[in-house]
């Protein structure tokens, strides 16, 4: 029996040698064209995208409208008037840091104005670029690994004697200004896609009003575009974008619409852009500009809402402006 066993114990160990023999090893370096950088991350969406996926799972399906803006498509939130008779409809552009239904303003103005008579369309615009910083290229983020010294030598002496490679052609650079106007045009079709929205649900009238840098995009483009179905213009709290020219002064001297601008007179530079926008106004002879100051109630919130729709909602009866006049 003994040679027996040890024959089997034999074929045993060189069975395990030969089995490990093929195994490769845990520290050998694997091909790096299979194997996909560990600094490669999916891109994040923009927060305007993500926003409006949130507002998808929270809100009515029925509030929901999908536009379409050039090539991309934008949620919108309609809610149609609450009475027999609807005296048009109300666009609402949100700031930047806002979405379609934000809390500061447009969220309670969208969901009150139908009670005052007035559908409501809330859009969310795209993120603003700013001045962008310099594009990342794939050699940046992800070092080449190192070799060891001998293959290091070799491939510098190849590279030496080697003629010089044709480059490939690289992409273009998208300078800050052109990504500006990129970001200006997709604002302005967002506008456009809502206003032509609103346009097909049979509005008499349709108003723009916009909540912080919201107005300033309201404003250019009813001064850039002069939409005929467009005669009145409502700004809160308005914001110049970081970045952007013109100033707020200039696009109300060149407005060829009602316009109320309501603004919170408690800080001291919200009153001096106020100033100088009341001033614009009276130099250009704008007889359908005015201006109304409201006192900041951060600590009542819903107080401060209620304020600024009573204000709205006035002025909406007194002062709107009608497409054919």
């Amino acid at each position: 029996m003994r040679p027996t066993l040890l024959a089997l114990l034999g074929f045993y160990l060189l069975s395990c040698l030969s089995a490990w023999a093929k195994e490769p090893a845990e520290d050998a370096p694997t091909d790096s064209a299979d194997t996909p950088a560990a600094s490669e991350r999916p891109l994040l969406p923009e927060r305007s995208v993500s926003d409006a996926q949130t507002l998808e799972q929270r809100l009515d399906k029925r509030e929901q409208q999908m536009l379409q803006a050039g090539a991309e498509s934008f949620l919108a939130l309609w809610l149609p008037a609450n009475v027999g008779e609807p005296s048009g409809a109300v666009i609402l552009l949100p700031g930047d840091v806002e979405n379609a239904d934000g809390a500061a303003a447009v969220g309670p103005l969208r969901r009150k104005l139908p009670d005052a008579g007035w559908h409501s369309l809330s859009i969310t615009l795209p993120d603003p670029d700013g001045d962008p910083l310099p594009p990342r290229t794939a050699n940046s983020e992800t070092p080449a690994p190192a070799g060891d010294e001998a293959s290091d030598a070799e491939a510098e002496s190849a590279a030496n004697d080697s003629p010089e490679p044709t480059a490939a052609p690289a992409a273009p650079e998208i300078s800050p200004e052109q990504r500006r106007q990129a970001h200006v045009e997709r604002v302005m079709a967002r506008i456009e896609a809502a206003i032509a929205f609103a346009d097909q649900q049979q509005a008499k009238e349709i108003v723009l009003l916009g909540h912080g840098s919201g107005a300033y995009w309201a404003a250019r483009y009813l001064s850039e575009r002069k939409p005929q179905n467009v005669q009145n213009l409502l700004m809160v709290a308005a914001e110049l974008p970081a970045g952007f020219a013109p100033p707020l002064d200039e696009l109300v001297a060149q407005l060829p619409v009602a316009t109320g601008d309501f603004y919170y007179k408690d800080q001291a530079s919200e009153r001096q852009a106020a100033l100088k926008r009341l001033q614009a106004s009276k130099r250009a002879k704008l007889p359908t500009y005015i201006q109304v100051a409201m006192k900041a109630l951060p600590g009542n919130l819903p107080v401060q809402e209620e304020q600024l729709y009573r204000r709205l909602r006035g002025w909406l009866q007194l002062h709107i402006r009608t497409s054919g006049g």
